[in-house]
């Protein structure tokens, strides 16, 4: 457990981003570091905030393309497994968006039952297990948890199979609507929670989790303002089109991840915001050699 240590003011500032866990309030010129969580003298002051060894970073870099370097082995390198699961959620998103916005009057998701299960379920979620083993918490939890979606979607649809759909209709289609609601503005929480921590991303991964969260925000109203007639047309439509857009920008992304020298004569923007670390890092470039030229 660490204990109290005394500091002289000189020595105890962090020159990097001036936090600290010195606690200031003490008299004589003195300064203590405080024990772990005790924040008594001054309630912004955390535990080695400034501490890079003690922290967990909330997005990893892997699941961001431009700025994966696949981690080495004794015996073997990691491929990048985030464009198989983006590919994977892209393909069902965009099947399922074509359906809520009305394309050629098919009304019904029993098609997307056997994608959800397939592609986006099983094949995604296997690439978020393939996320941890590379290291990337971020990734791993967003694939297999999208991945986790799609297979709850296809229990909950599946016709003739759980029958949780019929069992809750007969005790009327807006028990059964009103309860998919909430089950989209569960998911829909989840996907705020990752969109805040793309915001040190790139401006195209960014826009992926935003168009998806608001497409998981229309849907789940839609449903909870639905009637014995169908939950509301206009916001399901919305969220539609909503998912379309996320469902591009995955596959955007995905190429973004897979073009290399390699295999592409050319480079995918994802214009990385400007206070990201790649960001920093193009800005003190240009600043060094006006003349250069980055990717």
């Amino acid at each position: 457990m660490a204990t109290a240590t005394e500091h002289s003011p000189a020595t105890t500032a962090d020159a990097t981003n001036g936090t600290n866990a010195i606690d200031h309030t003490h008299n004589a010129g003195i300064t203590k570091e405080r024990k772990p969580y005790d924040y008594g003298g001054n309630p912004l002051a955390h535990y080695k905030t400034n501490d890079p060894d003690v922290r967990l970073a909330a997005f990893g870099g892997e699941f961001q393309p431009g700025l994966y370097r696949a981690p080495e082995a004794k015996f073997r390198k990691f491929a990048n497994p985030a464009p198989l699961g983006l590919s994977a959620f892209a393909l069902t998103t965009f099947v399922l968006s074509l359906i809520n916005v009305g394309t050629l009057d098919i009304g019904h998701a029993n098609l997307v039952v056997g994608i959800a299960y397939g592609y986006g379920g099983f094949v995604q979620l296997c690439a978020g297990m393939w996320e941890m083993a590379v290291g990337n918490t971020f990734g791993a939890t967003a694939l297999s948890s999208y991945g986790g979606f799609w297979i709850s979607f296809a229990i909950i649809l599946t016709p003739g199979g759980f029958e949780i759909e019929p069992e809750l209709v007969t005790f009327g289609k807006t028990v059964f609507y009103h309860s998919f609601g909430l089950y989209l503005m569960g998911w829909w929480i989840f996907t705020t929670i990752l969109l805040i921590c793309t915001l040190r991303s790139t401006v195209a991964f960014f826009l992926l989790f935003f168009t998806l969260d608001i497409a998981f925000l229309l849907l789940g109203i839609g449903y909870l303002h639905s009637t014995n007639a169908g939950p509301h047309p206009n916001l399901i439509k919305g969220g539609g089109y909503f998912g379309l857009f996320a469902a591009f920008l995955a596959w955007y992304n995905a190429l973004a991840g897979m073009a290399d020298n390699s295999n592409s004569f050319f480079v995918v923007p994802v214009a990385h915001f400007p206070w990201s670390d790649k960001g920093r890092e193009l800005r003190t470039t240009k600043t060094a050699d006006p003349e250069a030229h980055t990717a």
